[in-house]
């Protein structure tokens, strides 16, 4: 018994050797939406694998602004699909690396209970001073927000009382904190398993803004990085679809 004992200890320090022989970083430009289930995502990646991923969190405007000016990012989470086809056009990406990871869903809300009603009536009706949404020309979620404002007929009334947020996390803090009653932010910022867990929302109908396609990239200066090209192929599998699916995001076909 002791000599199986030692024998499979032996076997679990060897494997431990190996995978930290091999184990390398990637440095991962990640839209602010997807903060959440790509923490946990890295978490089981560096399990699964032992390569360990090192997330930078911001807006894709201002992430594709900084990869065009050098940043040494080698894998991109963006928040949308032009991001990606900008870069490519740049030069920066693995063409045949893109994917879309994940569906995203807009939603209003607001840190009070009980504050939007089940149908958002509360944007044409409410008596609010202030909403809040991520700048549209840096974050594809405020651009979402706005299609729907003009689609509902609301821009135009509700520009005024508007608190833009350099990206959408900045948005959820402008509402969580109360500088704003309500604004536009990510389903996964405020929900799990597809509830909203906190205040109070309303999912906006995806028939009303165009699909939030989240693309995914290998970047060139992450070509020869296992860990990058790992990552990419970790976030196709069932673990990784499984916590987007928990936050959620719609998964792609």
């Amino acid at each position: 018994m002791m000599f199986k004992t030692m024998k499979s200890l032996l076997a679990f320090g060897l494997f431990a050797i190996s995978l930290s022989s091999y184990a390398e970083t990637t440095l991962v430009a990640v839209a602010s939406n997807f903060t959440k289930p790509m923490t946990e995502i890295a978490a089981e990646f560096k399990k699964a694998t032992g390569h360990t991923a090192q997330l930078s969190f911001g807006s894709s405007g201002k992430f594709v602004s900084q990869l065009e000016n050098g940043a040494p990012f080698e894998v991109f989470l963006a928040a949308d699909d032009k991001s990606a086809a900008k870069l490519k056009a740049a030069g920066l990406i693995i063409a045949d690396s893109r994917f879309t990871y994940a569906l995203g869903k807009l939603v209003l809300w607001s840190s009070m209970p009980n504050y939007i009603d089940a149908q958002g009536e509360i944007l044409s009706k409410g008596s609010f001073k202030h909403i809040a949404l991520a700048d549209p020309k840096l974050a594809p979620y405020g651009a979402a927000a706005i299609e729907f404002l003009k689609n509902k007929k609301l821009l135009d009334t509700l520009q005024p009382l508007c608190v833009m947020g350099e990206n959408i996390s900045q948005t959820h803090q402008f509402i969580s904190t109360g500088n704003a009653e309500l604004g536009f932010v990510a389903l996964s910022q405020v929900s799990e398993h597809g509830k909203i867990t906190s205040g109070s929302g309303w999912i906006v109908p995806h028939t009303l803004y165009a699909p939030i396609k989240q693309d995914a990239v290998l970047l060139t200066l992450g070509v020869k990085n296992p860990a990058a090209t790992a990552l990419l192929h970790y976030l196709k599998s069932a673990p990784a679809l499984a916590i987007i699916h928990k936050y959620g995001y719609d998964l792609p076909n």
